[in-house]
């Protein structure tokens, strides 16, 4: 076999390991540096779509037409995403990161370069989900990737940079969406992003070289046969219930129905084949199962936060559209900074229960301040509530990720980020269906009750004007401010604490959900964090020692401990020449 590339160096510690065991990690040499870059960039881009396109939506079903069906816009891309990534987890597994990933980039690309060329309202939704193809490639292989290059111990502090991408774009996105739709057009929004694509396409392309494993089973066709239609299904329903169909319309119980037997028959199919999609053994793990349903509950309490809060301001507070962009920046802010800090403290003392602890409660009061919120409030109410918010979710957010990637082995670190990604996606897909639904259910029934409760005088001026007797109408008002203009002045009041008063359901529908998350991380065990890469190969807990009893149970025991499904594959080298014989480091991008 030829040697090495020149630059695909493994750690310069490498030499100084004991033989058999794995390298010591000191930090990132340039090239990792590199390498990190041009992941963080590939997340930004795919991020930044998910936030810079919502200021401009009235603008586009203008233009395109499809009022009537403008949630779909966001609603594809969330839907291709979230089947997406179960998929390319496990295929990175078994053939490498570096192409899936320079992939998902270029079709990220192809679909935004589609979605700023669209002549019609549903080609764009098909180039959005062609961008979800991408974004559900990009977000999970990015975390998977850092696990390879950057052991536990020292990789908190990297994960707390990942979180701030998000946050910084939540703030940047509405801002930057609503000011290149009103200089430039909605179309730049698309192509914005591309010369950022371009750059994380090249630093990936040149400087990411990592070891494979060499595929020798079959690829579970029959799992994505059946988890695919049964996801599109389930969330297709979730998404139209109480909105497109009322929830016990023949046609929602029908696709939960079809949903429910292509999953169950997915699970079935699992614990059979060879190399499954989600390995049943991996994810019914405590730490790893405890860690998964905790993500979940704050995806949907987080999307309760993200999606609702501007509602709030706009319907409540009488805030501006185009200032209730700027609405989350408290939130983001105070989670930007903390994930960061938040980082560096888990690489400094080993140590991530406490946050997961600490982020749960600080959530858990976040959410019951938002909760409390009524018509008249100060808007600093509003922004202690955000702050709160943003202070739990860069506690714990991030974290969970690091949890699950610190108990699996290097062969199964590719499925076992995709997983914890893929049920975010769930979570905050059924958490923006949920809620919703909620709030339309709400709204009406609160907004008569605050008019009911009018002086005499002013309800038969109502009469007369002929708007007593309906105010169904009155709901799509509070958030239209020329509407709301043409109607009497003494409904104004009325028609906001309504809609505080439905508000107030919505954010109080969340506080269960991070409060299961707390009881959750309650049971998550703390496993030491290693401070080196482990393979599946050499095994750094060995089969009878105290270390192997301390994490039974946990995913990181080796082969005799926990066997796997199929054989155990060899390594080799995804970049253009193979690996030298012999033992060699899972992170060439390795530091010294």
């Amino acid at each position: 076999m030829s040697s090495a590339p020149p630059h695909a160096s493994p750690p310069a510690t490498a030499s100084a390991a004991p033989a058999g065991s794995p390298a010591a990690f000191t930090g990132l040499d340039r090239q990792g540096k590199l390498v990190f870059v041009g992941l963080m960039l590939g997340m930004f881009v795919a991020s930044l779509s998910q936030t810079i396109v919502g200021p401009a939506l009235p603008r586009i079903v203008a233009e395109l037409g499809g009022v009537e069906y403008y949630s779909w816009v966001a609603t594809a891309a969330m839907l291709v995403s979230a089947v997406a990534v179960p998929i390319v987890g496990k295929l990175s597994d078994l053939y490498g990161r570096r192409w899936f990933y320079l992939a998902g980039l270029a079709i990220f690309m192809l679909g935004s370069i589609l979605a700023g060329m669209a002549t019609n309202f549903w080609f764009l939704v098909g180039a959005r989900a062609v961008q979800g193809l991408g974004m559900g490639t990009l977000m999970p292989l990015s975390q998977t990737i850092i696990g390879d290059i950057i052991p536990p111990r020292q990789r908190g502090k990297y994960q707390g940079i990942m979180g701030a991408v998000f946050g910084v774009t939540s703030v940047v996105g509405p801002l930057l969406g609503g000011t290149v739709t009103d200089n430039l057009g909605w179309r730049w929004l698309f192509y914005l992003t591309l010369p950022i694509g371009v750059v994380a396409f090249a630093f990936i392309l040149r400087y990411l070289h990592l070891p494979r494993a060499a595929q020798r089973g079959k690829v579970d066709l029959l799992g994505i046969a059946t988890l695919t239609p049964g996801l599109v299904i389930g969330l297709l329903a979730t998404t139209w219930g109480g909105n497109d169909f009322a929830w016990g319309s023949p046609v929602i119980i029908g696709m939960y129905a079809v949903a429910a037997v292509l999953l169950i028959a997915f699970v079935i199919i699992e614990t059979r084949v060879e190399e499954p999609l989600l390995p049943m053994h991996l994810i019914t793990r405590p730490i790893i199962a405890l860690s998964v349903g905790a993500s979940f509950a704050i995806a949907v309490a987080m999307f309760g936060a993200i999606i609702y809060i501007p509602v709030y301001a706009q319907g409540v507070m009488g805030v501006s559209a185009t200032s209730s962009g700027a609405i989350l920046i408290p939130l983001s802010v105070a989670m930007i900074v903390t994930s960061i800090v938040v980082g560096l403290l888990i690489s400094r003392f080993g140590n991530y229960k406490v946050f997961l602890l600490l982020g749960g409660a600080v959530l858990v009061a976040g959410y019951l301040l938002l909760s409390r919120i009524q018509y008249g409030d100060s808007p600093w109410h509003l922004t202690l509530a955000m702050v709160v918010i943003g202070l739990g979710l860069g506690l714990c957010m991030q974290v969970y990720t690091l949890v699950v990637q610190n108990v699996v082995s290097q062969r199964e670190l590719g499925v076992a980020t995709a997983a914890i990604q893929f049920f975010r996606n769930i979570g905050s897909t059924i958490g923006t269906a949920v809620l919703g639904t909620v709030m339309s259910a709400q709204m009406g029934s609160a907004i008569a009750r605050q008019i009911e409760a009018l002086p005499k005088e002013q309800l038969a001026a109502l009469q007369e004007s002929g708007n007593g007797a309906d105010t169904s109408g009155l709901e799509s008002a509070v958030l239209d401010p020329a509407v709301l203009e043409q109607l009497p002045e003494f409904l104004v009041d009325p028609i906001r604490a309504g809609m505080g008063e439905a508000m107030h359901i919505v954010f109080l529908t969340a506080v269960p959900f991070v409060v299961l998350a707390l009881l959750l991380s309650v049971f998550i065990k703390q496993v030491p964090l290693r401070d080196t890469l482990e393979t599946a190969e050499e095994p750094s807990v060995q089969p009878g020692t105290d270390a192997a009893a301390e994490i039974a149970g946990t995913g990181t025991e080796p082969q005799e401990i926990h066997p796997r499904t199929g054989p155990i594959p060899v390594v080799e080298s995804d970049g253009e020449d193979s690996a030298a014989e012999g033992p060699r480091s899972p992170a060439p991008t390795g530091g010294r």
